[in-house]
């Protein structure tokens, strides 16, 4: 069964971008190719923290995290190269379809006084990014369980050529942008 974020996007959001925009094909609409979650931990020698925070990264996306490791080392932060460093999750198809639609809808709406996401976090090129201060605005994780919270960067990599485009690809799919950006 298809996600329903899935079946909105070729249903009702693509026929509306593809007119809008005024698209000769409907192969140049553009779409949400994959959402990347990301983490960096700064005590980069705390193992169990950085496992413990991979882990909730995998209940929240239902995909087991990578664990990056430093390129460089960097003697001021007490860093060498091939030290672990953080998480990462890349989202693609229709767990990144689910994972959108319970952002949007469930996780987005928990955050306290939450009024948008800015909308001037695009990259030049429709890719668009955020950060979140806490892993526990998600419903998959119990708060009484989490022994240091962690902050994540989310990036939506889209197909679409300018900023303006993904911007309206985004709206339409639901994410709520603050207003006046």
């Amino acid at each position: 069964m298809a996600p329903t974020l899935k079946t909105k996007y070729k249903d009702a959001i693509a026929p509306k971008l593809m007119e809008s925009q005024s698209y000769s094909s409907k192969m140049q609409v553009p779409a949400v190719q994959k959402i990347v979650l990301n983490l960096c931990v700064s005590l980069s020698h705390d193992r169990d923290t950085l496992t413990a925070l991979a882990e909730d990264l995998g209940k929240i996306t239902g995909q087991k995290a990578v664990i990056t490791k430093a390129k460089k080392s960097v003697s001021n932060f007490k860093l060498r190269e091939g030290m672990p460093i953080g998480a990462r999750v890349t989202l693609r198809g229709d767990r990144m379809y689910e994972f959108m639609d319970r952002l949007v809808n469930v996780t987005l709406p928990r955050i306290r006084d939450f009024r948008g996401i800015p909308g001037n976090s695009f990259d030049g090129q429709g890719n668009y990014s955020f950060g979140l201060q806490e892993q526990t605005v998600f419903p998959e994780i119990d708060p009484d369980r989490v022994k240091k919270t962690h902050g994540m960067d989310i990036t939506f990599v889209t197909s679409a050529k300018t900023d303006a485009e993904a911007k309206e690809l985004l709206t339409l799919m639901g994410m709520p942008f603050a207003t006046g950006n």
